[in-house]
């Protein structure tokens, strides 16, 4: 019986060795390749030579923050009647908007100055607003799309266009993570359609996010049902003990193994093999994570877990602090159905009420707990809303001009940072793209978003780009 013979080894042998050269291109990127991870896997000032991918790297340079949390609200929140004060809207009420488009209509809540730092938030955010004095907000906010799936891809990846990596793997990639027997980067609670916002792309399998907890149809929060043994599918295995499974991993392991040692490089196979390691530990490290039980009654409370319509997101925010403190990197939360094209004036404080109390709980739990000031909290949509009244009641998109903030991880508390014009249309001082808010949150991790790099398809690829400047200004 003749030997099988590889793809490899075919164009080895065709044209008299000619595929030679393309493997000889192929052994340059893969050696320099291997030279990037090791240098970015020991830093400049670690001389950690484990051969986990997930262990933990020093950064480039001294960090502020350790770990992030990300609550994404999806849809487009509505800057100038949340955290962007415009007085001016409401001189201007009923004027036509630029280009003739629909008439201005000014917020149809109160703003007000919020603790020592006087910030301007409205009075959606009554819990929220205590904590103004830890919040930056970034007013100056842009992105190059007015399109969710795009906007929303370009937030986590920095890129509309193309599948690249996302905020979180890059994160990851970077510093690794500190809980072996748990995901470095979770994503509590996504979108049904958004892998790609938790992916790594390119980057090697173990880098992307673990989904918890299975997306409902309207809003954030776990879905009914949801415990420690279905937030991830199959994550137990109720037909085989565990000795059972042992013995069927380390068979599988010995095959990507043996094919490893073939290809000599293979990303995806070196990720799978972590990957079905760490699904192992993960079988008695998550259900103990996820079981809330244990926590008491106060502390329930001061999430809003318990009651309608905090009880939601509320346990995704109390599962996200217990993540960060078992030592997770990057957290990302998901709140939906912030897409306001009409009945602002009633889905907006609906939505805004869900998550007022939870994250307000969570900076209070965080500051009791001395994790803020190593933990950076980000809080934002894919973009904002219009000036003009969309159907009489409602915004359309805007991504020239919005908001979001931060808080906690080594930026200043009690800051406004950027401006939007006077109706809050456009950003026009110290416009922040998101390249920039990208850049701003891996220096703030001690990563230099310019080194961050993986080489592949021939050059080296960043979460920037080409773009990014870091905003000193928002830093402590």
């Amino acid at each position: 019986m003749m030997p099988a013979i590889t793809r490899r080894q075919i164009l080895q042998c065709a044209s008299a060795g000619f595929g030679y050269l393309a493997f000889a291109g192929m052994s340059t990127l893969a050696s320099r390749r291997s030279k990037a991870d090791d240098s970015l896997a020991t830093g400049p000032n670690n001389s950690n030579t484990s051969s986990n991918p997930l262990a933990p790297k020093q950064p480039h340079f001294n960090a502020s923050a350790k770990r992030v949390l990300f609550l994404c609200m999806q849809g487009g929140p509505s800057h100038i009647d949340t955290f962007d004060y415009k007085p001016q809207l409401a001189n201007d009420e009923g004027k036509k908007g630029r280009n003739n488009a629909a008439k201005l209509m000014p917020s149809p809540w109160k703003f007000s100055q919020r603790g020592k730092s006087g910030l301007w938030i409205s009075e959606l955010f009554p819990e929220l607003g205590k904590h103004s004095d830890e919040m930056c907000l970034i007013r100056s906010m842009h992105c190059d799309q007015p399109i969710h799936p795009r906007a929303m891809t370009q937030m986590h990846t920095g890129n509309a266009q193309f599948v690249r990596p996302s905020l979180g793997a890059w994160t990851l990639y970077g510093l690794g993570t500190e809980n072996e027997s748990l995901p470095g980067f979770i994503a509590l609670n996504p979108q049904v359609a958004s892998s790609q916002n938790y992916g790594s792309a390119f980057l090697p399998a173990i880098y992307q996010g673990t989904k918890v907890g299975r997306p409902q149809a309207r809003r954030g929060g776990m879905a009914r049902g949801d415990s420690p043994t279905n937030a991830i599918p199959d994550l137990a295995n109720s037909r085989q003990s565990r000795q059972s499974q042992r013995a069927q991993i380390d068979f599988i392991q010995s095959l990507n193994q043996q094919k490893l040692a073939r290809d000599v490089v293979d990303p995806n196979v070196e990720g799978i093999i972590e990957s079905y390691e760490l699904a192992f530990r993960m079988q008695d490290s998550l259900p103990q994570l996820m079981d809330l039980s244990g926590e008491s009654e106060k502390t329930l409370a001061l999430y809003g877990v318990g009651k309608n319509p905090t009880d939601g997101f509320g346990k995704q925010c109390l599962m996200a602090r217990r993540c960060l403190e078992a030592g997770v990197r990057f957290v990302e939360l998901s709140h939906g159905n912030w897409d306001h094209h009409q009945r602002l004036r009633t889905s907006l404080p609906e939505n805004c009420e869900e998550i007022d109390q939870p994250i307000a709980g969570l900076l209070t739990d965080l500051k009791q707990r001395g994790m803020l000031d190593d933990t950076l909290v980000i809080w934002g949509g894919e973009f904002g809303r219009t000036p003009d009244a969309q159907n009489g009641d409602g915004r359309d998109h805007n991504h020239k001009g919005y908001t979001t903030w931060m808080a906690g991880g080594g930026v200043r508390g009690g800051f406004s940072y950027g401006a939007t014009d006077e109706h809050g249309r456009e950003a026009v001082e110290n416009k922040c793209h998101i390249h920039d808010w990208h850049a701003t949150i891996l220096n703030l991790l001690g990563l230099d978003h310019e080194q961050l790099t993986y080489q592949y398809a021939g050059r080296n690829f960043r979460l920037t780009d080409v773009y990014g400047s870091v905003m000193e200004a928002i830093k402590s």
